[in-house]
């Protein structure tokens, strides 16, 4: 057992996730690089969690479990910075896994970068089996500004962020009271400080299972969050909203009914979200206009179909 303090601490929020966990810990332990610590933070979990984190650690002296009662992903993550020693933060979902070079890419990524805040990565995305769907990210990566992150968000999610420790220091943890959005408040109110920049590597370092919430409320719910997410930006960067509140409702707007065509939810929710998007900022049709056109003609589509095989 070395004293070494070590350079990275990995964060795990864990709440009743003792099937996804093993394939979780061994993408960790399987990393190119290797001074890290990882912290479990269960949040109360009733399952076996805690027993399945045992037994990696008494193999593993890297691996601490903390446990809390059930408050949230927010306040676990929010433990875990306050327990960590690194010097840079990695978050990772107990449900998610990394490629063995994802540290080591993203330390390089800092070496050369200075004035960077957080890196992530592009991310590949799992069906909720763990199989891939062979759909990779595709969001911005470089030169990103506030209007971007109060729209949508590039990271994807947080399973993909590496942080240096400082900026928790500067602008605080997560949003305690947010359950949606609360990653991408984060972001944002790390941009708005001007201090940091948050940049993306053009190569695939996580991979992203997708939940399998298929409940229409759980999109409004999403919707909910987004709202909080704007309250709180008012107070910081009141400017930034006035500014570009209608098209960014409109892109979360068209991002909900998307989701809502791809979880093969009832037609009228689609439609629902796309047709308030348009309502919010017409604009939407010539940003991304091939986005927008295809899920106009999905959401629709699927409403019209619903109607013929009703008649």
């Amino acid at each position: 057992m070395t004293n070494i303090s070590p350079l990275v601490t990995v964060i795990i929020p864990a709440y009743n996730a003792a099937r996804f966990l093993p394939a979780t810990i061994n993408s960790i332990q399987q990393q190119t690089y290797s001074n890290w610590e990882l912290l479990i933070i269960n949040d109360g979990s009733t399952d076996d969690t805690v027993e399945v984190v045992k037994k990696y650690q008494e193999k593993n002296p890297c691996i601490q479990l903390i446990n809390q009662f059930n408050q949230g992903v927010s306040q676990a993550r929010n433990l875990g910075v306050e327990k960590s020693k690194g010097q840079f933060i990695a978050f990772l979902d107990a449900d998610d896994q990394w490629l063995p070079d994802k540290l080591q890419q993203h330390l390089k990524h800092f070496q050369f970068h200075p004035h960077l805040g957080v890196s992530f990565s592009q991310v590949e995305i799992l069906n909720q089996a763990g199989e891939p769907t062979g759909q990779v990210s595709s969001s911005r990566l470089h030169h990103l500004k506030p209007e971007h992150l109060l729209s949508e968000n590039p990271t994807t999610t947080t399973s993909n962020w590496v942080v240096r420790r400082e900026v928790f220091a500067q602008v605080g943890g997560f949003a305690p009271d947010m359950s949606y959005s609360e990653d991408l408040e984060w972001l944002l109110r790390v941009i708005c400080t001007g201090l940091w920049e948050i940049e993306g590597i053009n190569q695939v370092l996580t991979r992203y299972r997708t939940s399998s919430g298929g409940l229409s409320s759980h999109l409004y719910r999403m919707e909910d969050g987004w709202n909080q997410l704007v309250q709180k930006a008012k107070i910081y960067a009141p400017q930034l909203v006035e500014d570009h509140f209608a098209l960014a409702q409109a892109l979360h707007l068209r991002y909900l009914a998307r989701r809502a065509f791809r979880l093969h939810l009832p037609a009228e929710v689609g439609v629902d979200f796309m047709t308030r998007a348009l309502a919010s900022d017409w604009r939407l049709l010539f940003h991304q206009p091939h986005r927008t056109v295809l899920t106009l003609m999905a959401v629709f589509g699927d409403l019209l179909m619903e109607k013929i095989l009703f008649i």
